[in-house]
């Protein structure tokens, strides 16, 4: 492994417990102020996410990025460590693409129901499920 300095620890938990736990050269992940890339050493901080894709460059695998679908949530970097809290959390090679394919035609005509209905408040849900599904599916396929 490389000198402890330069490497980053990443983990991703959920209410559901761990997901991720690696050690890392970078990590670029979606905040609400936009794409970050996190290496070792970098400043404290905090900052809430975006529903989005979080790419791990592996100290162990210089050849293979890790891919996790993460929706929202906050991360914290401090002292080497990348702490992401998120409601969920997926990585690429536990999605099933047909789930999230389904979940993206569920969140579609949900959102067309909630439009013709002038439910703000499920138009809302709807679309958030079908960002969530559609992000799925992006990590999925784009690897």
């Amino acid at each position: 492994m490389a000198e402890t300095s330069n490497v980053l620890r990443v983990n991703i938990v959920t209410p559901d417990g761990l997901v991720y736990d690696h050690h890392a050269r970078m990590l670029v992940v979606h905040s609400v102020a936009g794409e970050l890339g996190i290496m070792a050493n970098h400043e404290p901080i905090v900052t809430p996410l975006e529903i989005g894709e979080v790419d791990v460059q592996r100290v162990d695998a210089s050849d293979h990025n890790d891919s996790i679908a993460v929706n929202g949530g906050f991360m914290e970097v401090s002292e080497n460590v990348a702490s992401i809290v998120a409601d969920s959390a997926e990585r690429e090679r536990d999605i099933d693409l047909s789930r999230a394919q389904a979940a993206r035609d569920r969140a579609q005509k949900r959102i067309a129901q909630a439009k013709n209905d002038h439910n703000q408040d499920d138009l809302r849900r709807a679309q958030v499920a079908l960002r969530r599904a559609i992000n799925r599916i992006n990590v999925k396929t784009s690897h």
